[in-house]
């Protein structure tokens, strides 16, 4: 389930391979035949000896290699704003935004999923990480996993997939077996789907409603896709999950609004965030913030609408979230 070997196909452990098998010489044969179509797959000769440069000419190296993946992905960009649009529709029904991936880009998914509740206060089952092989795969690969068409769709069905949820595939190679068993179970039951990888004409793109084929081609080290392609992947990832959230009216321009503040850090900037907003005194924001239970939205609500705490929660729910809304309700010191 590494980087390296997204999408092979193994035999089940303790059987013999048949004469076709992909642990059998034949099947080997065509493995590496479809690997050989694959541009994340590709050997560069010109590299053949960067184990013999200085560590300064191979830093140089993967930096201009990494300076190729944000042109990669704005070739893509209206594709991924139109992914975006429909997630978050479905989003605003109460639907869940669900990645799904092996090896580097399950770990991806995993990572974008967790950050979401400390950054726009969701509850942890609104962004869901799925990874093959379950959460021991974050730290050690999982044999087999990624191979499984049906272990995804079993993943999907403990979650009890609706027709509001947003699946999102997600594998470099663009053919890993449990990315497009997530996207098809996820089609066949009625929700969205989108395939990210980072191969042209691939399987998962095909699979989806919105493929998403970022093309950033041969890696450094051949086949590691944990580089290029996984920066892509996070980049999209990115964008999918901040954007859905604006969308969502989880940031009131580009302040974090929703932030959930957890620790000695995100109180600071909750305080920060309040002032930007409003303008506010330090007096002022403490009382805000001790009406409200330490809820930034409600806070700059009631400083800016010049409302009571219990005021500014009703008019954010009647808003369904969205501070601008909420504003408007009432009178207000905005600009």
């Amino acid at each position: 389930m590494t980087s390296t070997t997204d999408g092979l196909t193994t035999d089940t452990p303790g059987t013999p391979a048949s004469p076709t098998s992909p642990t059998s010489p034949e099947g080997y044969g065509e493995l590496r035949a479809q690997l050989a179509t694959l541009a994340t797959e590709a050997f560069r000769p010109e590299l053949a000896e960067i184990d013999r440069l200085s560590t300064a000419e191979i830093a140089r190296l993967m930096n201009g290699e990494d300076a190729t993946v944000p042109a990669a992905v704005a070739e893509r960009l209206p594709e991924i704003a139109a992914a975006i649009d429909a997630a978050a529709g479905r989003m605003a029904r109460g639907g869940r935004l669900i990645y799904a991936g092996a090896g580097t880009a399950g770990r991806l998914g995993v990572l974008d999923a967790s950050e979401c509740p400390p950054t726009f206060n969701t509850d942890p089952s609104e962004v869901v990480g799925l990874i093959a092989g379950g959460p021991s795969a974050m730290v050690k690969a999982v044999e087999g996993a990624e191979d499984s068409k049906e272990l995804a769709a079993a993943d999907l069905d403990a979650l009890k997939l609706t027709a509001d949820d947003t699946v999102v595939g997600i594998s470099a190679s663009g053919r890993t077996p449990y990315a497009i068993g997530a996207v098809e179970h996820a089609r066949a039951q009625g929700a969205l789907t989108v395939g990210l990888s980072c191969n042209a004409g691939s399987a998962l793109a095909a699979a989806a409603e919105h493929g998403l084929e970022i093309v950033t081609g041969p890696e450094l080290l051949t086949g590691s896709t944990r580089l290029k392609a996984g920066t892509a992947q996070k980049l999209v990832l990115n964008m999918i999950s901040t954007i859905t959230m604006i969308r969502l009216g989880k940031t009131y321009g580009n302040l974090m609004v929703d932030v959930r503040a957890s620790n000695e850090k995100l109180r600071a900037r909750s305080r920060h965030i309040v002032s930007l907003a409003t303008g506010a005194s330090d007096a002022e924001i403490e009382a805000a913030l001790a009406a409200t239970d330490g809820e930034v939205k409600h806070a700059i609500l009631v400083i800016l609408g010049r409302v009571d705490a219990a005021t500014a929660a009703e008019r954010l729910a009647e808003s369904d979230g969205h501070l601008r809304r909420a504003l408007n309700a009432g009178p207000t010191t905005a600009t």
